[in-house]
This record gives structure tokens, sequence and C-alpha cells, in this order.
């Protein structure tokens, strides 16, 4: 029988590189159901070739266009936030792909868990905003969490048969994005051009934006925090160009385990569904002689985004769900040249002193939270 998937972000950079692992594996794999935000004509496309029993469209405005594209077939359309959280029920599911970006994927993901679905983690937001809830669901629920990002990827497989040996220290590695070779000067005046220029990864706009500013990488931690059940201090960021070591896990005997491979997103989510099997994968194979292995301390002073994540963990409560909503806000405000590259931290730190905390959230207050700092956040930019 094969497994029945639902890709939450089927549009996105990790949506269409796990289309590329189903095809690949047809004979293992076959998608439920597909869903994107508002990129309807490619959601429609990936339906025609893919055949899932029903597509979710999160923005309703282009529930109309996508039905009309699809009234020839068999599959269900269906729009609007709630439908996210309804299709992820559906008992055919098997896995669900959180590939989704941003606070948004955090309510289905939950629903996702409490219908005992296998979850593979992409969205790295729900971990961020709502670490303490998703693992207490997970546990109640018996659900696993695969991660997907080739850095929680990295360290899982290197984990992988350690049984309860501890872990000294994790060793997260960043590619230190288009600017670590800048002074503060120039990268006062970099433009949303320059910043979606990044040396190693495809990826999509927001994620990119959040490579050059490092608060990625401080996300990283966050959800590797709670991943591995390992405190921040442990976690240990490494400047690694050329983004050939994933990451790498110390243990208390002083031995370091590390997961290596080109730039592929296809691998952690193909190791994702197939764990704990390996299946072939098409695709570059690592040369070693033509890769020199770099790494270098992060300037948490150029790159104050990944300093005020690690505030953010620090003071713990709903402060990384504050975090990420101005975050998200000044991503967007940057991408519309609304806001400067350095002017991004700011705004961030600010939300961080007006945003009410919470020492003990649930999750109520999590969505209170990000509306109240997103609010915040906006306001600031406006200069109000």
């Amino acid at each position: 029988m094969k497994q029945q998937i639902c890709i939450l972000g089927s549009t996105g950079s990790i949506g269409t590189q796990a289309l590329d692992v189903i095809k690949e594996h047809g004979d293992r794999y076959e998608v439920y159901a597909l869903t994107a935000n508002s990129r309807w004509e490619l959601l429609a496309k990936q339906a025609r070739e893919f055949h899932p029993a029903a597509v979710v469209i999160a923005n309703d405005a282009y529930y109309e266009p996508l039905k009309e594209a699809l009234a020839d077939t068999d599959v269900k359309v269906y729009a609007g936030k709630r439908a996210l959280d309804e299709i992820v029920e559906a008992e055919p599911i098997q896995m669900v792909l959180t590939a989704m970006v941003g606070f948004a994927g955090l309510s289905p993901t939950i629903h996702a868990i409490k219908a005992h679905k296998k979850i593979c983690l992409a969205n790295k937001e729900t971990l961020v905003v709502a670490g303490e809830l998703i693992c207490q669901l997970a546990n109640e629920y018996h659900i696993p969490i695969l991660p997907v990002d080739s850095e929680h990827s990295a360290i899982f497989q290197s984990i992988v048969g350690e049984g309860d040996n501890e872990i000294e220290k994790i060793l997260l590695t960043a590619s230190g994005g288009p600017f670590r070779l800048k002074s503060m000067e120039e990268i006062a005046h970099v433009t949303k051009a320059d910043a979606l220029k990044h040396p190693t990864w495809d990826m999509g706009a927001k994620i990119t934006i959040d490579s050059a500013s490092m608060m990625n990488k401080g996300f990283e931690v966050i959800e590797a925090k709670w991943l591995f059940g390992v405190p921040a201090e442990k976690i240990q960021v490494l400047v690694h160009p050329q983004s050939i070591v994933h990451s790498a896990v110390q243990f208390m005997d002083g031995s370091v385990k590390a997961q290596l491979g080109v730039p592929d997103m296809r691998l952690p989510i193909q190791y994702a569904f197939s764990y704990p099997e390996r299946l072939p994968l098409t695709g570059e194979r690592l040369d070693l002689f033509k890769h020199p292995l770099e790494f270098f301390e992060p300037d948490l002073e150029k790159f104050r985004c990944l300093a005020l994540a690690f505030e953010a963990i620090k003071q713990g409560g709903n402060m990384p769900c504050i975090v990420n909503a101005a975050n998200e806000i000044v991503n967007r405000a940057f991408l519309e040249d609304r806001c400067g590259f350095l002017q991004m931290g700011d705004v961030i730190e600010k939300t961080m002193q007006k945003a009410t905390f919470n020492a003990h959230p649930d999750y109520d207050v999590y969505v209170q939270t990000d509306a109240e700092a997103r609010c915040i956040a906006d306001a600031i930019l406006k200069g109000e």
C-alpha cells in the first residue's frame, strides 16, 4: 500500500521538491491532498499531475478560479483556513508535510497531531512559537515529528542509533548568507535584490531574507531546543559558507558526528518520509576533494536578529512568539521596500519591549500574542 501524504504548502520551495521525491518513488508514496496560500494556478497544475483527492487554497479569494480550473477532474476543491485544519484530519492520510511559511502553519499542525498523523516538519515557526505545546501534544498522541530542515535532519541523523547517550553540544551550521563578509556600513544600504541572492540554497523569499539577517538561524536554535531536548546554551552556531556539513552533534566523550552532503533539500525531505529506511535519490554526490570546509563564529553585533532570538529563548514564555510575529511583519516590509535591512532588528527589539509578556502561554495566548505583536510592529514601522 502506498503511503498517503498531505503537503501543506505544496507550491513553495519545500513543497515542490517534496513532489519531486514523491514522483521518484511513486511506488511508495501518493499525494492525498495539496494546499497553497494564493498560488492557485500552480496548485491546479500540481493537482492535474498528481491527482490528489483534494486541494485547499487558504486565500478564499482564489476559490472560484481554482474550482473552475479543476472542474473537469475528480479533485475536490476547498478554501479557507478552517479547510486546512480539516483536510489534515482526513482518514486516509498517514503523513503530513508542514511546508507552509509562518505562524499560519501552527493550527493545521496541531490538528494533524490530534488526528494521529506522522508530522514531517518544515514549518519552523510552529516550534518557535509553540514548541512546548507541540512537544506535549506529540507525546500525548504518540506522534513522531521528523525534522525536514537540513540542519535538524542532520542532527537527527547524527543521533540515530545513539539511544540515551547524552548530547554535550549541538553544532548548528549556518551559511552566513550573502552579507557574511560585508561591513555594517555596507549592510546598511543593501537591497532586497542583494538579500535574495543566497550563496548556496534556493529557497522562498521569506526564508531567504531570514537567512540573510540570520534570524532563520535563531529560529533554528529554538527549534533544535524543542526537537532534541537540549538547552540553548548547549547549541553552538557555526558559520559554514560551503553548506556541506549540515550540522553535527558532540557527545559526552568528545566524539562528534556530522551529516554531510551537497545542498539539496530533497535529501532531508525524503529521509523524513522514509525513516528509518534510506531510499535511492538521484542527483549530485559530494566530492570532498572539491570542497574546502571552513567554520567561523557568527558576528552577533552585525547580525542582531540572531542575538535577539537568543534573548527570546532566554526569556521564554511567549517571547519567541513575539519575535516571530514581528519578524514576519518586518520581513514582508523589507520585501516591499518599506523597511531597511538593519531596521528590521530595531523594530523586532522594540516590539519585544512593548508586547505583553506571558511566562506560561497556552494556544489562545499564542494567538493573541501573534496578533498584538503584529500590530505593534506595524505601528513602529509607520512611526506611530
